[in-house]
């Protein structure tokens, strides 16, 4: 194990999403993300943007990848820590606040972010990526108010916006649509080599 590298994060950030892991967090891999496991690869390196218990990372190490976690809560890092160790698997997790703090270098061959949205993050997603890596997101939008007071407005996407937030990438598939009672847009984008002339 890597271990916890501890950055930047602020007091109040990691207190906030301690208690929300503390309350209690699925720890099932996402469905949308086992449904793309024929366009994963099953090498390289990955990297959770805000990663939380590890649920979407155990299931990327199990499939061969190295996997990084960033994330905010030292708690859900632990807790992703455990889970890891208790099926044979290694994550590195970094326990740091992506607002205040340094993207991880790349390159990567896949980038997962789930139900997090920091707009000024998405350049420096696509810049990470390695020639024919892997984007996967699933972000709540605007919609999702309607049934849902969580996430607030400033956390949630625009209808249409994320294909836009992943420009210099192939989409791959985008859908948008109420899931589960939740509104969310989700895509999968590859960075393809640029042609040239």
């Amino acid at each position: 194990m890597a271990g916890n590298r501890i950055s930047d994060v602020t007091d109040s950030a990691r207190e906030h999403w301690n208690q929300r892991y503390i309350e209690g967090w699925s720890s099932e891999p996402s469905e949308f993300l086992e449904s793309v496991s024929d366009v994963l690869p099953s090498s390289g390196r990955a990297l959770d943007i805000a990663g939380g218990n590890g649920r979407n990372a155990v299931w990327l190490a199990t499939r061969g990848l190295e996997v990084t976690v960033v994330d905010v809560s030292d708690a859900a890092l632990a807790i992703a820590k455990s889970a890891a160790e208790a099926r044979g698997l290694t994550l590195d997790l970094v326990n740091t606040d992506l607002e205040r703090s340094v993207f991880p270098a790349g390159p990567w061959s896949v980038i997962i972010c789930f139900h997090y949205l920091q707009r000024d993050l998405f350049p420096q997603v696509v810049g990470a990526l390695a020639l024919g890596g892997v984007l996967v997101c699933e972000i709540a939008t605007v919609r999702n108010l309607e049934r849902n007071p969580r996430p607030p407005r400033a956390h949630v996407l625009d209808e249409g916006e994320l294909p836009r937030l992943v420009d210099g990438l192939t989409v791959a598939r985008y859908e948008e649509a109420w899931f589960a009672d939740h509104h969310e847009a989700r895509i999968v984008a590859r960075k393809e080599p640029r042609l040239s002339g």
